[in-house]
């Protein structure tokens, strides 16, 4: 009996680490959708529109691969959610860099569901995620 309770010791830590990183990728959604110039969830849930839906996955999985080596390397709550908020930062970065220099048209073609942009999107997204991520260590 012991070892359970040791074992859900950590619970509440966990529930309120869980629920500042839900909060954090709800803020994500919200301030992603509103910074790109094409309504993602417009895109996807009235046009189902595929390179959006991929796009748009991509950034998610990125910015949740950040959050999580926020967490892991973070010492205290206030110090995650410091990282939290670079991992936005940072994701929202990747989506300027690739609009601004490599794909100048890639909301236009995201909006003419051109699979390929949202594929450069999505990888992009994760690849700055797990860069961000990995920076995280220090």
């Amino acid at each position: 009996m012991d070892a359970i309770i040791t074992s859900i010791s950590g619970l509440a830590n966990f529930a309120l680490y869980f629920l500042i990183s839900i909060a954090l990728f709800f803020v994500f959604k919200l301030v992603y959708s509103f910074v790109t110039p094409h309504d993602e969830w417009k895109l996807v849930k009235e046009h189902r529109n595929t390179a959006a839906a991929i796009g748009f996955a991509g950034a998610m999985i990125g910015f949740s691969i950040a959050l999580a080596g926020a967490v892991s390397n973070s010492e205290f709550l206030l110090d995650y959610l410091i990282w939290g908020v670079v991992a936005l930062i940072a994701q929202l970065f990747a989506f300027a860099l690739l609009r601004f220099t490599f794909m100048p048209k890639i909301a236009e073609r995201i909006t003419n569901d051109e699979v390929s942009a949202g594929i450069m999107l999505g990888a992009m997204s994760v690849a700055v995620g797990l860069l961000n991520a990995a920076c995280m260590t220090y």
